[in-house]
């Protein structure tokens, strides 16, 4: 990572997750390593409106785990937030009482925030000419809410960041807080991303790009096809992932016990088209995730890919690939997990950078599921079908490619 070496390396000790297929780390792994799918047809408010309602939705209900009037104050997104971020402190050991809280933050990302609540307030307004919305709407709809709430929760009093970089947020804000860690500017950060996307508005301004899959009439399930020529599209879903990132020294001088390391953290811009991706720009961002990490190509041994099912990404993310990794990119296994738990938006770099942890530390790679006909433009090794066993490896990477052109690529090692 970048910054003063004097600093040491970035661990992580913790993580968490709320998400389809699990609301924790282990119970999605292992749905995700069985093949299982998340998406199924949605029963939100005018569902029969839209032309693909499914989605990939988290079996999560905020009125058992929040008082009510604190829950008039929380989206769904920074509900999902408030419970995944839980997670990882608990599993880091972390006592907030016994830390430096000056020298600890937050990052969070989001692409959307808090869209239910802004669809409702506006329904209140324009469908029922009142002159009253909720009280709440503005707090809880406000892209900030999720690592405002973390704030407050864990009486962390240093820097309180939110990124919004559309479908890398997540990933920017781990990259940006593991950088802090790494100048030595903090000593613990909790990083990572939400969204909670799955409303009538939000979905048909997605059918509105032409983007999102057509529903599979056999079995709705199977209809995200990453890397397929069968592929149609997109499917959203929702949900969070934090992890505690935490400076290695610091780590070891509580007996923390270390997961895995952020090695390397990659930023490019495509500056081209602000919804075409770019062969160069992705190809950019993972060069230089591997240059901060100080790694060969051939030292990772998976990548989670962005892997969208889109017509143009999962063609240009493979170009991309080749060229960032050369000769290894044929040797290279590449998944894409959102063929199951759907496109998390700003939660997806998160929940995909702790799914890229997790294949590191058990050896197990998740596989790209659905894909049954083979695109001639993705020739990579796909880990198509069923999970992998490998033999231990030094990194792994995730891809998290954005509308705007904003290109995240993160890499953990595991010593």
């Amino acid at each position: 990572m970048t910054g003063r070496a004097a600093a040491g390396r970035v661990a992580i000790t913790g993580l968490g997750v709320v998400a389809p297929l699990g609301n924790d780390v282990p119970t999605l792994y292992a749905n995700l390593c069985a093949g299982r799918s998340g998406v199924r047809r949605l029963a939100i408010r005018d569902h029969e409106r839209l032309q693909s309602p499914i989605g990939a939705t988290a079996d999560f209900d905020g009125a058992g785990r929040f008082p009510p009037p604190k829950l008039r104050m929380l989206d769904r997104v920074a509900q999902f937030a408030l419970a995944a971020a839980a997670q990882a402190v608990a599993q880091a050991g972390l006592e907030p009482a016994r830390l430096d809280r000056e020298r600890c933050g937050i990052a969070a990302g989001s692409g959307m925030g808090g869209a239910a609540s802004t669809e409702d307030g506006y329904r209140v307004v324009f469908e029922t000419r009142t002159d009253r919305v909720p009280p709440y709407s503005v707090l809880a709809a406000m892209t900030n809410a999720p690592a405002a709430w973390l704030g407050i929760e864990y009486g962390f009093a240093g820097p309180n960041l939110t990124y919004s970089t559309a479908c890398s947020s997540g990933a920017v804000a781990i990259g940006e807080a593991a950088r802090r860690v790494a100048a030595g500017d903090a000593d613990v950060m909790i990083a990572g991303g939400a969204e909670a996307p799955l409303s009538f508005g939000v979905l048909r301004a997605w059918e509105a790009l032409k983007t999102v899959a057509d529903v599979d009439p056999r079995d709705p399930a199977t209809s995200c096809r990453p890397f397929a020529r069968t592929r149609s599209g997109l499917v959203l879903g929702e949900g969070a992932a934090f992890l505690v990132l935490e400076a290695e020294s610091h780590a070891q001088a509580r007996g923390a016990r270390v997961l895995a390391r952020v090695a390397g953290y990659g930023l490019a811009t495509d500056c081209g088209h602000v919804t075409r991706p770019s062969v160069d720009g992705q190809a950019r961002a993972m060069r230089a995730a591997l240059r901060a990490a100080g790694l060969a190509p051939e030292a990772v041994g998976y990548v989670n890919a962005h892997g969208t099912a889109t017509a143009q990404n999962d063609a240009v993310e493979t170009a991309a690939l080749k060229a960032a990794f050369g000769a290894h990119a044929a040797r290279l296994p590449v998944s894409s997990t959102k063929s199951m738990h759907g496109h998390l938006l700003g939660a997806a770099g998160a929940l995909e950078f702790v799914i890229a942890v997790e294949a590191l530390r058990r050896r197990v790679l998740p596989p790209t599921m659905h894909l049954d006909v083979p695109d001639p433009d993705c020739d990579l090794d796909y880990v198509a079908g069923e999970a992998r066993e490998v033999a231990p490896f030094v990194a792994a990477a995730s891809n998290s490619f954005a509308f705007g052109g904003t290109n995240a690529v993160l890499v953990a090692t595991a010593d």
